[in-house]
């Protein structure tokens, strides 16, 4: 059997993303400034770097962007605290 299934989702749905573009969706806050986004239809993953662009999903900077969520949560968990 035929494999109908690409990287990002269905080929009908990656051809449709090619010919009209993607429609992304926040999928993960990291900071205030920097979210994670998935295309709806293709299920690709982007984020934005640091001059604000959109950039793909790696593995390194899904690390970068999980170890920078943690010490932003750790900075607001103690702001919040004292005040």
């Amino acid at each position: 059997m035929k494999k109908v299934f690409s990287n990002y989702g269905s080929k009908f749905s990656s051809l449709c993303c090619n010919i009209f573009g993607h429609h992304y969706a926040v999928s993960k806050r990291v900071t205030f400034h920097i979210k994670e986004y998935k295309c709806i239809h293709c299920s690709k993953e982007v984020t934005t770097n640091v001059s604000g662009n959109l950039s793909e999903l790696t593995p390194e900077l899904q690390d970068i962007n999980v170890t920078l969520h943690d010490l932003y949560q750790k900075r607001h968990r103690t702001t919040q605290n004292v005040a």
